[in-house]
């Protein structure tokens, strides 16, 4: 026999499972899509930490946009590298030919200047695949100005000639083992440089004697000291004729703004910790105590 009372707690009992397989739905629905959005999150932070990125690049918009346009590259330019290095990445991002990288390399030329080596400013890239030489160097080349304007110079310092601060910035970048010892490093070239005393550093002569075949930073040798170069400041007193690399931010405001130092000596032990001197008996001592 139909019973009414039956049928409705049954018909109850069907809403309630449906409700139930609905919520149960709804949910592992949100979880695929919190999912998502977590490894969405996940791949755009990495992104920008892996590639170096300012973070404050994470609240505009055409940031993503370009992350995620297929003509886009990212291109990222370390502190320190010479521009042969910067494009060797070019040719390696953007395809481009021998012919391409020569005209990057020796752009100058082409501009009527002296080498823009130090002017590359380096930081990650985005760039259109389809980017020239003449382009590329250009977005760098603006870059760096836009970056040098934020430093605030010391009044006493404003004087200094960018393109000395530029060769001298570059030095500090190849000779620093951290950016803690930019400043001091800074102290002790100008040091030398106002006592009228060759500057000995070793990152010169690996500019000197790099290369594509034997590597741009080679380990120097007592040899080495004797390389017939403008740019051996061993044998020539002051600064080399341009940079010998393109420094960063940290180690450019060093330039403009030395630690006070009696130093004229410095190396770094086989831990990277720094030991300056004032005298060269002492920085002997020093040799024989860290190595």
């Amino acid at each position: 026999m139909y019973d009414p009372t039956t049928a409705s707690s049954i018909n109850s009992r069907c809403d309630i499972i449906i409700l139930s397989m609905n919520k149960r739905k709804s949910k592992a629905k949100l979880k695929i899509l919190f999912g998502f959005f977590i490894l969405l999150v996940g791949s755009v932070f990495g992104t920008v930490f892996y590639y170096g990125f300012d973070p404050t690049l994470l609240a505009k918009l055409s940031f993503y946009q370009n992350l995620a346009n297929p003509s886009v590259r990212i291109v990222k330019v370390q502190e320190g590298m010479r521009k042969e290095e910067i494009a060797n990445i070019m040719v390696d991002k953007l395809n481009w030919d021998q012919k391409e990288k020569d005209d990057f390399i020796n752009i100058h030329l082409a501009l009527n200047t002296a080498s823009l080596e130090g002017y590359y400013f380096p930081k990650t890239y985005m760039i259109y695949k389809d980017e020239g030489p003449s382009g590329a160097s250009a977005i760098m080349f603006s870059e760096f100005s836009t970056q040098v304007n934020k430093i605030n110079k010391p009044k006493s310092k404003k004087i200094i000639n960018e393109n000395t601060a530029i060769k001298i910035a570059s030095i500090i970048q190849r000779e620093a083992g951290s950016k803690s010892d930019m400043k001091l490093i800074s102290g002790v070239i100008w040091n030398r440089i106002f006592k009228g005393m060759k500057l000995q550093m070793d990152a010169t002569l690996q500019y000197a004697k790099g290369s594509e075949e034997e590597g741009w930073w080679g380990e120097v040798t007592p040899e080495d000291k004797k390389i017939k170069s403008s740019y051996n400041t061993y044998l020539h007193i002051g600064l080399p004729p341009g940079a010998i690399a393109n420094p960063g931010l940290d180690a450019i405001f060093a330039a403009y703004d030395p630690q006070k130092t009696d130093c004229l000596f410095y190396l770094h032990d086989k831990k990277g910790r720094i030991h300056c001197t004032k005298t060269y008996e002492e920085h002997k001592r020093n040799i024989e105590r860290y190595y």
